[in-house]
């Protein structure tokens, strides 16, 4: 361990290597921190693709498992180590290099953090539409190697919608530019979309090429109370089935309603079960159109209320809420497991029915919410307490639910991507043949198998703790 801190040392300044007992404990884990994992050997913070490319060198030469990480927010295990080796926090490469207003495009480094580069289109009217809970925290490249999503997916794609092009370092240190600042390309293999959502599997992302769109004039936010779940969904699927496209149609029960309520003001009422927060952006005509369209629906389907926000801070405060549930639920309980299914849009009643039918019978309890606009739901299995009887009925549980979610004709993961979690489902999508593609695929970008091994497909390690 110590020639590999001293040989790193050598690559980079000691300061962009750490090596101390609580350094490593930070970067065991991302947002989840329930999976068996091994403490890294060494933690890089490259501040240069050259600097990364360097240590790529060095760890394919000595065959060093090497993990790329952004933020450390997903919700997958996917930047967690558990081979050891190196983690690469990227974080450092977070320039923006160029925003084109002409062409409608952006060069970003991968780590720079969502949230700050829309804050920096928006003076100049320009739109980047993806949009994670985590946004405030998360950085783009970990968005590119996810294929983040977000509420925005119903109304504009996710992450993988909007990139043309990327700077990759491979894992003998090479760097290679795959597309470019052009949306449209037709020449061999699209290696930008096959790099988009490998999970650091098949290379390190040091940039990444982005088309923007304009932003939209005006917006609106609706919430709608409905009497049960079933309803809610009933809604949306009919929203859709009208045609009307919200910018967001997010889903929410009871139980987050509570405890954001503390966010805006005049609360929601707590007699409803089910609840959407609905967004409409656009020139201010169409806003209009779609927000009296959508409530003469939620009136029709006799939605208990429709609140329509009209103050733009009041607006805010919805939306903030809604991005902080994930953590103000984890203050309530001792862990949150959440799931990542999705379904299409007219099978969102039947999952909340099945949802609930797995709670009951399993004797677990399962938090709803989700993207419901586009079908991506988060069943959100919740423990009040952690111990092995619960443990096994929560496995069941989340057996079932992503089985039901297959049977629906939907995805085991929408937008967090395999990482640990979903590794053991992954035949139940693809099958045999498709995952010895995959697999012949890392072996010809990763013939050492470097690039964040056990991530994926499993190799051993990272099982439930």
């Amino acid at each position: 361990m110590q020639g590999l801190i001293k040989d790193l040392n050598g690559l980079l300044s000691p300061a962009q290597v750490l090596s101390q007992p609580e350094e490593m404990l930070a970067y065991a884990n991302d947002a989840t921190h329930y999976f068996k994992s091994r403490i890294p050997d060494a933690v890089v913070l490259p501040h240069t693709t050259d600097e990364v490319s360097k240590v790529m060198q060095y760890a394919f030469t000595k065959e060093i498992p090497v993990t790329p990480r952004g933020a450390g927010s997903g919700l997958a295990g996917g930047c967690t180590p558990v081979n050891g080796g190196i983690v690469m926090d990227l974080k450092r490469l977070n320039h923006i290099q160029e925003v084109d207003r002409n062409n409608m495009t952006a060069r970003v480094e991968a780590g720079v953090v969502l949230k700050r580069f829309q804050d920096q289109l928006e003076p100049l009217k320009l739109f980047y539409p993806p949009d994670p809970q985590s946004a405030s925290v998360c950085t783009i490249g970990g968005n590119v190697a996810t294929r983040a999503g977000g509420p925005r997916g119903v109304k504009y794609g996710t992450t993988g919608n909007y990139v043309t092009g990327l700077e990759v370092v491979l894992p003998d240190g090479s760097i290679i530019n795959p597309g470019g600042k052009f949306v449209k390309q037709s020449v061999g293999y699209d290696i930008t979309r096959l790099m988009t959502g490998s999970e650091g599997t098949l290379g390190v992302i040091t940039g990444v090429n982005l088309r923007l769109l304009p932003l939209p004039e005006a917006n609106r936010t609706i919430v709608v109370v409905c009497e049960t779940l079933e309803q809610a969904a009933e809604i949306v699927a009919e929203i859709i089935a009208r045609g009307a496209i919200p910018g967001m149609i997010e889903f929410l029960i009871k139980l987050a309603i509570t405890v954001m309520n503390n966010f805006f003001s005049p609360p929601l009422p707590t007699d409803g079960e089910g609840y959407l927060f609905m967004y409409f952006d656009g020139t201010e005509s169409q806003v209009e159109y779609e927000a009296k369209v959508v409530t003469g629906i939620c009136h029709d389907m006799k939605a208990k209320e429709v609140r329509r926000i009209d103050d733009p801070k009041a607006a805010q405060a919805y939306w903030t809420a809604r991005a902080n549930v994930y953590p103000l639920i984890q203050t309530i309980f001792q862990r949150a497991t959440t799931e990542d299914i999705t379904v299409p849009r007219n099978k969102l009643p039947d999952l909340v029915r099945t949802v609930q039918t797995i709670a009951a019978e399993e004797g677990v309890m399962i938090g709803l919410a989700g993207h419901a606009g586009d079908g991506n739901m988060h069943p959100s299995v919740l423990f009040s307490q952690v111990t092995p009887e619960i443990l096994a009925k929560a496995e069941v549980a989340i057996d079932r639910l992503t089985r039901a979610g297959l049977e629906l004709g939907g995805t085991i993961s929408g937008e967090h991507g395999i990482g640990i979690h979903k590794a053991k489902y992954l035949a139940w999508e693809l099958g045999d043949i498709q995952i010895e593609l995959m697999k012949r695929i890392k072996q010809a970008f990763d013939p050492k198998n470097i690039m964040n091994p056990g991530k994926i497909w499993m190799e051993g390690g990272g099982d439930h703790a």
